[in-house]
């Protein structure tokens, strides 16, 4: 994030139940990562190019959120270049709501 522009500061804590609970991340989005962004909560390995939309649009959601941690997403990349597809999700209180980006 720090190499696209946004400036970052990081909390690291044992207890990362409590911040997707805090946070309204729901449970089939969680991921390792959760960054809050002007008011948006981001949640695991999502691509910078869907935050910068996100920021443009401002949708009415809680958040977007990539599950798990697949290969070929930010910071999952693997040499070989290889990927799985995966979506960023949008979601709010009430759970996961639609796609807002897929991927490769």
């Amino acid at each position: 994030m720090v190499d696209n522009g946004f400036s970052v500061d990081i909390e690291n804590t044992q207890d990362m139940g409590a911040v997707k609970t805090r946070y309204q991340v729901p449970p089939e989005l969680q991921s390792c990562h959760t960054a809050i962004v002007d008011g948006y909560v981001i949640e695991g390995h999502v691509p910078v190019a869907e935050v910068e939309r996100l920021l443009s649009e401002r949708p009415d959601v809680t958040g977007i959120g990539v599950a798990g941690m697949p290969a070929g997403s930010p910071g999952m990349e693997i040499v070989s270049g290889e990927s799985v597809p995966y979506n960023v999700f949008t979601f709010d209180a009430d759970g996961v709501g639609e796609v807002f980006a897929s991927y490769p």
